[in-house]
């Protein structure tokens, strides 16, 4: 296959993998106007352990589940955990296309948080970008001009915790199963949320049962067309179409909310953007002074779904 032809191939699994997490995140607006989040991820990650389990059992690697690195994994799936849970309220709360602007920093923190813990040493022209990107996340924002409510916050916390997780990925991933990774996560938000259920439970409706169901197989479909795509494209092609999210948002978010974004927030995204696509850049050259390409080596920047398989 012609590198023309891969490139494509990738892109078209990448921004069929991103429409499949819009749709995913519209699921999780709609249910968050009667329940609990806390009630959604339990029965989402109940329903998405099914597929996830049949990929695990058919990881032939060696040895137990026994994790290498416990207190890290344990801490990567609490970052997780708590990733989901502030991301799925963000989305219940704010507009669609508010919240992707400010998951958006995502490539940003990594690039921070990749030098305490890779030893990634970050030059003048990233270190700008990430500058930059915190100007966008400002204008998002607007504090003074706006309210920064929870969702707010939630949002930012959601993107901190996808970005932590991931790099510690990047540090312990070559040494742990992929089914390590993969279940411990799952195990620690199916029980979180099975002792917070007394206190939020609702009898769901078929309809709203099944539409949770969905979140959860829709997260596994997502993850798996991401992981197709960095296995047909270059990364450096693949990771910036992360980014078509923001269309897919405003489509959804005008046609099923009534959601119209204002300016300040498409040029606050547009800022956030092109930082993050500069990030990806600069790591992708092959000059680059990058040694871990932390954002590059991201298989999916969607550790907020719970169900995230590590980067292959």
């Amino acid at each position: 296959m012609s590198a023309q032809n891969s490139a494509l191939r990738g892109l078209t699994f990448a921004f069929l993998g991103f429409a499949v997490f819009a749709t995913h995140d519209v699921l999780i607006k709609v249910l968050g106007g009667t329940y609990s989040v806390l009630q959604i991820i339990f029965f989402a990650t109940l329903f998405s352990f099914v597929p996830m389990a049949v990929t695990i059992l058919a990881d032939r690697t060696t040895g137990n589940f026994v994790p290498r690195h416990p207190w890290l994994v344990l801490l990567r799936s609490a970052l997780m955990v708590t990733a989901m849970s502030c991301a799925f309220y963000a989305f219940s709360v704010l507009p669609l296309a508010e919240v992707y602007s400010l998951l958006f920093s995502f490539p940003l923190i990594v690039t921070v948080l990749s030098i305490p813990i890779l030893g990634e040493v970050v030059r003048a022209q990233r270190w700008a970008a990430v500058g930059v990107g915190l100007i966008g996340v400002l204008i998002v924002l607007r504090p003074g001009a706006t309210d920064i409510t929870l969702g707010h916050l939630a949002a930012l916390t959601a993107a901190f915790c996808s970005a932590f997780a991931s790099v510690l990925v990047r540090k312990i991933g070559n040494e742990e199963r992929s089914a390590v990774l993969i279940l411990y996560p799952m195990l620690l938000a199916i029980v979180v949320m099975s002792i917070a259920q007394p206190a939020v439970y609702q009898p769901p409706s078929l309809l709203h049962l099944t539409m949770m169901a969905a979140v959860g197989v829709l997260s596994v479909i997502a993850q798996h067309l991401i992981i197709l795509a960095y296995r047909a494209a270059p990364a450096g092609v693949v990771a910036p179409s992360q980014y078509s999210q923001i269309i897919w948002a405003t489509i959804f978010g005008v046609l099923f909310f009534g959601e119209h974004p204002d300016i300040w927030v498409a040029v606050g995204a547009s800022i956030i953007i092109a930082s993050g696509v500069f990030v990806v850049w600069r790591e992708s050259r092959s000059n680059t002074t990058s040694a871990n390409t932390p954002v590059l080596r991201v298989r999916s920047p969607r550790s907020d779904t719970g169900a995230t398989r590590p980067g292959e």
